[in-house]
């Protein structure tokens, strides 16, 4: 893979194609003035680390003092260890932005130290990946005489490949390929390169996050680390005295009280996202599906979540020892659960299959009276055969009280379990689904719904409740998204929202009941009586024959 730039398509860019934070810096402002930093701008640039992760609040000033940082950096001479900066944005306007600052720091710079410095160009990288396809990207770049540049490179991961230098990925969680961007960087430290990465979240199951807790985790070493800077970090080394400076305004203690709550305030009911954006703590997902206070409510008690987990040698049982062995623990641990269940409800079940590394789970739910959906235990079962799984999971069917249907996950290799036990119950009364966008798109907002609505009732388990906090908003529509397998650390121990799934197919089930189906009859109309008393017919006339006979004098004349 190459990557090049193309000196003919080189444009030295005017001050006022810069966005305007860019510009709007006072024109006495002086970046190598002492204290011009705040506390926790310092301290992050003084990081030695060749992995510095920074996961922020916004505004917080992070980007700004990293583009003083690589101005000083691509300014100096190797010896005083200058080096090439590569500024990875998320979007074309940010890295503008990020250039617009280093210009302005490199004006002051170049007149301190009597070095030359170029405008801002904007020029074409041809971009080569790894098959061999190319491609012109938009790039930006201001030269030092040290013979170092600052660059301002687009998102796509192939532009880092094959680079020197250090790599500042900025707002790494709304990359349009996190993973592929962290991926790429890495092969800078090969020969002795630096990564920064900074961005406020974007949900727990986003990769930044996950990159995060893996540096804290000590999986990238000791020559990694994370510094997390919040809102209020700095607000109290300064924030609001530098906004007034900006703005050319007087800072004043009521001021400032009025400026933070107004931030505050300003994301209403929306405390997942303000503790998100400004307190670096990421929500549930890339969107509210279902906030914790709401999973908390649903969840009331403990009740039993019977986990039955197999090793591998017990599929080389025979057919009988297995049934056997099986038949001892339904009747141990699942009969009980079954004779507890209440007659009066209607009972339908949800099932998510899984074969081995993740959980099969079964949902039972009862619908009251007042159709709020009761769930009195859950049956989780990892590394199950599926006859077994068969047994199992018919014994629970064939007892559910008043029992109205189920759903049972058809994709992939539950279709089979899913299609026999249609055979046997009916296929009106158990529902295949294969799962999809679509099918997720019209079912899982019922079931976020039902919690919403206070009408769920869950037993409470630590794992049952990471299961449902899985479910995220992928453009739009609430999901459990697809994860391959080369991605997991522990994949014998990976929980893959299965519980979440398996409940959703159980709304389904509730709003597609199977119906009792009434008799039809015709009457013929009233009768004579049996008694004989004025009656022209005979009595009816009673023998000891068998269990005893009556003479049939019954009349079908009407049908």
């Amino acid at each position: 893979m190459a990557m090049k730039p193309l000196s003919s398509t080189v444009r030295v860019l005017d001050w006022e194609e810069l966005p305007a934070r860019a510009r709007d810096i006072p024109e006495g402002f002086n970046p190598l003035d002492e204290g011009v930093l705040m506390r926790h701008q310092s301290e992050f640039l003084k990081m030695p680390q060749s992995i510095v992760a920074i996961p922020k609040g916004r505004r917080t000033g992070m980007t700004f003092a990293k583009a003083l940082d690589s101005t000083l950096i691509a300014a100096s001479r190797r010896s005083a260890g200058g080096d090439n900066v590569f500024y990875i944005g998320d979007t074309k306007e940010k890295g503008l932005e990020f250039i617009g600052y280093c210009a302005k720091f490199a004006r002051v710079i170049a007149e301190a130290q009597g070095q030359g410095v170029s405008g801002i160009e904007e020029f074409l990288f041809e971009d080569q990946d790894d098959r061999g396809n190319s491609k012109h990207i938009t790039a930006y770049r201001i030269r030092f005489s040290s013979g170092f540049q600052v660059t301002a490179l687009s998102s796509r991961p192939a532009n880092i490949r094959g680079l020197q230098g250090i790599v500042v990925i900025d707002e790494a969680a709304f990359h349009q390929d996190v993973q592929g961007v962290l991926d790429a960087a890495t092969a800078l430290l090969i020969w002795g390169g630096k990564i920064v990465v900074i961005s406020s979240h974007n949900g727990k199951s986003n990769p930044f996050n996950q990159f995060c807790k893996d540096i804290e985790e000590g999986r990238y070493g000791d020559d990694a680390a994370v510094y997390t800077v919040t809102f209020d970090n700095a607000v109290e080394n300064g924030l609001y005295e530098r906004v007034c400076m900006m703005k050319r305004e007087q800072p004043t203690p009521e001021g400032k009280i009025k400026w933070y709550s107004r931030i505050r305030n300003s994301y209403g009911p929306r405390k997942a996202a303000m503790r998100e954006e400004l307190d670096a703590v990421p929500r549930d997902g890339s969107g509210v599906c279902l906030p914790g206070v709401w999973i908390d409510a649903a969840m009331r008690e403990e009740r039993p979540v019977l986990r039955l987990v197999l090793d591998d040698d017990f599929v080389k049982k025979s057919d009988e020892e297995r049934r056997s062995w099986c038949q001892v623990w339904i009747a141990e641990h699942l009969d009980p659960l079954l004779e507890q269940l209440d007659p009066r409800y209607r009972w339908v079940f949800g099932d998510d299959f899984a074969r081995h590394r993740d959980f099969s789970i079964l949902v039972p739910l009862g619908i009251t009276g007042t159709l709020k959906r009761h769930c009195p235990w859950v049956l989780e079962l990892q590394n199950v055969p599926t006859r077994q799984q068969e047994q199992i999971k018919w014994h629970i069917i064939e007892r559910l009280p008043n029992w109205r249907g189920g759903a049972m996950d058809a994709t992939g290799s539950g279709q089979i379990l899913a299609e026999y036990t249609a055979d046997k119950f009916g296929h009106d009364n158990v529902h295949q689904i294969m799962l999809s966008r679509a099918w997720y798109g019209l079912w899982m907002p019922k079931m976020i719904q039902w919690f919403e609505d206070g009408v769920i009732d869950l037993p409470r388990d630590a794992n049952l409740e990471s299961d449902l906090r899985a479910i995220v908003d992928v453009d739009g529509i609430p999901m459990i998204p697809g994860v391959r397998k080369a991605d997991l650390k522990e994949p014998e121990l990976y929980r893959h929202g299965d519980f979440a799934i398996a409940l959703a197919l159980a709304c389904f089930a509730s709003l597609n009941q199977r119906q009792p189906i009434p008799i039809d009859y015709l009457s013929t109309g009233p009768r004579p009586s049996m008694t004989g008393l004025g009656d022209e017919r005979p009595v009816a006339s009673i023998t000891d024959t068998g269990f005893g006979t009556v003479a049939g004098t019954n009349d079908f004349r009407g049908f």
